[in-house]
């Protein structure tokens, strides 16, 4: 063999004993350096941890910011005392070894309610009497001054007095039922005892805002105004009610509810006085909330030109002689307000509408105590007789059949339209 040959083989077994050491050098590595090398990359979508629960904020205390401003303002019917009712409320006086009336009783079935809302507002439809008498049925109302601390015992805050009967006992009886109203702290607007107070509106203050109530109605039973005295009673004119609306607001009023006193009595749907007062009126921006009373019985909550209006609620109290069972029925109505800082102007727009069905005893011979029954709750409560029961069962389909009756529940898919349960 020559030199170069065997210079040749040499270099060849040299080179293959290096590829045999580097194969068994690869092929001894460890078991877990080759899983990491040969696994795929990991997704930066994927969550690393997709079956734990997600960590506590570590910040418990952190701000999530201020909440939106809310105010709740409950409304409710007439109070239309007839004898009946302080026949009633006398004779829950002498249970308490107590002269005089009291009407606390009679009124504890929605109080729960009443008290729950931000501000609460009832229409007192009839002159008071002196304390003690002598006191008047219809068709002229001269009632006992003891409702009203029955009133605010029950939550209310404030009366609206505008009424057909507003003028019942004349300027003397509007000025008593005025100071009855002052005495017992209860806030009113609708009728005055001088200029001044007639053009001063009521403003209340209710959760986080300012609400002006301004009450109004169609007319006196043609008893003509006070000499001298035009502004005794607030009648509805609708050019005035927005002059005043805009005046209520400019004094600082965050939000601005007109009650209107009128309709036919004993219909369940509004007239065409009320649809065209409610018409000229809604266009106001100025006007937040309208609702009316007068008709007896409840009548629907519509939408109209973007305000909210309840055209009536009926009685919440009375014990009138008539063979319509509506009387006998009511609805009350929460409207809950929303601060809009967002909005052009700000304000505060309704956000949530809930109505209460009520239900008066009384009328009945076999049931002749009166009573003012918040429904919902008493079908709740498993200590309802049967009896009772099947009138409040009717109640609850009509009232809700009346206040629906114009399509409130779907007016606006922002605002809930439902049954006001506690």
């Amino acid at each position: 063999m020559s030199w170069p040959v065997a210079v040749t083989r040499m270099l060849l077994m040299l080179l293959l004993t290096l590829s045999v050491v580097v194969a068994c050098t690869d092929s001894t590595a460890p078991r877990s350096d080759r899983r990491v090398s040969s696994a795929p990359s990991p997704d930066p979508r994927s969550d690393p941890r997709p079956h734990t629960e997600p960590e506590p904020d570590p910040r418990p205390d952190a701000d999530p910011g201020p909440r939106p401003r809310t105010v709740s303002l409950l409304v409710s019917g007439d109070v239309l005392l007839h004898a009946k009712t302080w026949r009633t409320a006398r004779a829950d006086a002498r249970r308490r070894g107590e002269r005089g009336f009291d009407f606390g009783p009679m009124l504890a079935g929605v109080a729960p309610a009443v008290r729950a809302a931000d501000l609460a507002v009832c229409h007192l439809e009839t002159p008071l009497a002196p304390a003690r008498g002598p006191f008047a049925d219809y068709p002229a109302f001269s009632v006992p001054p003891q409702v009203v601390p029955g009133l605010r015992g029950a939550g209310f805050d404030a009366c609206t007095t505008a009424s057909n009967h507003s003028l019942d006992r004349g300027a003397a009886g509007l000025a008593r039922t005025l100071g009855t109203l002052d005495a017992q702290g209860m806030r009113h607007d609708g009728t005055a005892r001088s200029p001044r107070e007639q053009q001063r509106p009521l403003l209340l203050d209710a959760g986080d805002a300012t609400v002006a109530v301004l009450s109004y109605t169609f007319g006196t039973n043609g008893i003509a105004l006070p000499a001298g005295e035009p502004w005794a009673v607030s009648l509805i004119d609708p050019g005035r009610i927005v002059r005043e609306a805009a005046a209520a607001r400019r004094g600082g009023a965050d939000i601005v509810v007109v009650a209107v006193h009128a309709g036919t009595e004993y219909m369940t749907a509004p007239d065409d006085y009320q649809t065209a007062v409610v018409d000229a009126i809604t266009r106001s921006p100025d006007i937040d909330i309208v609702y009316g009373h007068h008709a007896h019985v409840p009548q629907p909550i519509d939408l109209v030109h973007g305000t909210w209006v309840a055209y009536g609620l009926g009685n919440f109290v009375a014990g009138q002689q008539t063979a319509a069972p509506r009387t006998y029925r009511g609805v009350s109505v929460q409207f809950e307000l929303t601060a809009q800082p967002s909005r052009q102007g700000g304000g505060f727009a309704v956000s949530d509408i809930a109505y209460l069905p009520t239900m008066i005893t009384g009328d009945d011979p076999s049931r002749p105590t009166t009573r003012v029954f918040d429904v919902p709750a008493a079908l709740d409560d498993p200590q309802t007789p049967a009896r009772l029961r099947a009138d409040l069962r009717a109640t609850l389909a009509d009232v809700v059949a009346d206040v629906l009756s114009r399509g409130a529940g779907s007016a606006d898919p922002g605002v809930d339209v439902h049954l006001l349960r506690r």
